[in-house]
This record gives C-alpha cells, sequence and structure tokens, in this order.
C-alpha cells in the first residue's frame, strides 16, 4: 500500500518560517506596522460585529445557548482568516511570531516589545474606527434586538466574570489563536491555510475566552450603545489589562517558547537540550 504525503510543512519547518516572519515583522517601518494593525484590528471587528449579529437570536439565547454560541463561533474565523491572508498585523500573532525571532537572537527584544506596543495600539485604532464610524453612526446595532445583544454580551464579559478568570481565559484564547497562526503557515495552498486557521478560532469562541482586539470592538461597541455599569475605566481595567497579559503568556509562552524550545533548539547527540 503507498503511503499517503500531506503537502504541508512540517512542525519544525513551520516553526523557522514563524521565525522569519518576526524578523520581518519586527524590522518593519514602524508607520507600516501601524496602518498594517489598523487593518486588522477594523478586519477582526466585522467578524465581531458578525457573531453579535449571529448570537441575537433571543428563543435559542434562552433555550439553547450552547447551540448559538457554537454556530456563531463557526462564522467568526473569517476575520483571522482575512487578517492572515491579507499580510495584515495582529498583536496577538506578534506575541509569538516575534517571541521566536526574539529567542532565536535574530531580532532584539526592544524591537519586540516595539513592534508589540505599535501592533497594539493600531489594532485599538482600527476596532475602534469600526465601532464608532462603522457600527456606530451607521446604526447598526442601535435598535433592539440587536442593541440588546450587544450589552448582554458585554455584561457577560465584563462584569460577571472575576479578574483572574479573564486572565486565564485569555491564556486560552491566544494558545489557540497563535495555533491558528502557526497552522495557517504549515499549509500550502489556500484552502489549506483556511482549514487551518478555521478550527482553532472556532474553539476559542465556542469556549467563550478572551480575546483583547475582539474585545475592542465588543466592550467599545457596549459602551456606545448605553450599556449600564460598563464604563472606560472598567473595560480597561477587566477589558485590557488580564486578557492581554493572558493573551501574551498564551501566544508567546505556550506556543513561541514552546514550539522554539522543541523545534528550534539544539540538541547534543544524547538528545539533551544544549546548555
Amino acid at each position: 500500500m503507498s503511503q499517503i504525503s500531506l503537502d504541508a510543512f512540517t512542525p519544525t519547518e513551520v516553526t523557522e518560517l514563524v521565525g522569519r516572519a518576526g524578523v520581518a515583522k519586527g524590522n518593519m517601518r514602524l508607520d507600516k506596522v501601524f496602518l498594517s494593525s489598523v487593518s486588522a484590528g477594523c478586519l477582526l471587528a466585522f467578524a465581531c460585529g458578525t457573531a453579535l449579529s449571529t448570537n441575537t437570536a433571543p428563543w435559542f439565547q434562552e433555550n439553547a445557548p450552547g447551540l448559538i454560541r457554537t454556530i456563531s463561533a463557526l462564522v467568526f474565523p473569517y476575520g483571522l482568516c482575512m487578517i492572515i491572508l491579507s499580510g495584515a498585523d495582529l498583536c496577538t500573532g506578534s506575541f509569538m511570531f516575534t517571541t521566536v525571532a526574539a529567542l532565536q537572537r535574530r531580532l532584539p527584544w526592544y524591537r519586540m516589545l516595539t513592534h508589540w506596543l505599535v501592533t497594539f495600539l493600531g489594532n485599538l485604532t482600527g476596532s475602534l474606527f469600526v465601532v464608532a464610524i462603522i457600527f456606530g453612526y451607521g446604526n447598526v446595532f442601535s435598535a433592539d434586538p440587536f442593541k440588546s445583544q450587544v450589552i448582554a454580551f458585554a455584561m457577560k464579559k465584563q462584569v460577571t466574570p472575576d479578574f483572574h478568570m479573564i486572565f486565564i481565559r485569555g491564556i486560552g484564547c491566544n494558545w489557540l489563536v497563535s495555533l491558528a497562526c502557526f497552522f495557517g503557515i504549515q499549509g500550502r495552498d489556500l484552502a489549506s491555510k483556511v482549514i487551518g486557521i478555521w478550527w482553532p478560532i472556532f474553539a476559542f469562541v465556542s469556549l467563550g475566552f478572551d480575546h483583547v482586539v475582539a474585545n475592542m470592538t465588543f466592550i467599545p461597541l457596549a459602551i456606545w450603545v448605553g450599556a449600564p455599569k460598563i464604563t472606560v475605566g472598567l473595560y480597561i481595567w477587566k477589558g485590557i489589562i488580564p486578557t492581554l497579559i493572558g493573551n501574551i503568556v498564551g501566544g508567546g509562552l505556550f506556543c513561541g517558547v514552546y514550539y522554539w524550545y522543541m523545534y528550534l533548539l539544539p540538541t547534543d547527540s544524547d538528545g539533551f537540550k544544549e546548555r
């Protein structure tokens, strides 16, 4: 029987490509990094809007909340597909890409941190642009039942959980998002890349994890439509800080450091890692 070969890069090859991408991203002109990350923030905001629209199903929310969240999770991944395939920069992906490059000593640590900061600010700018101009002044979510769903979703994200819960969910989220970026590189053709990206993103959304850039749409939009108990201060305290730290741990440590250690750190002849 002939063996079936997969037309995909090996994990070692993917990790090397991740490092190369991290070098390229970390050395990009900052104005281009910012504009690229603005684009990524806008694209993900569109997917967030679709998720909220799909979730606006009162009967399902009352009788089958798990099912409607699963359906919403199935459509949300198109956001990351657009981001990766168009070459835009998401700060959560940068946590893996530039960490691998820095661990390879091909990118200075200060450039890694600079890239994280600029992409975060660009993602926030793009997300708020869509929230205010496209969704806000476009009155996309201004009427019920869509307005009520925006508020209810944000309340579950910000008011109900404790700080440490959001942090832990942030770890799980970017562990999966970074894995989606990894699979997006692993596939050689467009269909393989899309499929590889799709399922880890489906997983994080269906599990209700927290993504710092997605929160840049979900929570400000709720503030825009007048959600009670949700303020800018609360958003910073529970929508940005724990989520961002968790996303850094999930993408930088659980993916970046792990894949570098497993596939790029040399081993001696006895199989032990070199000191």
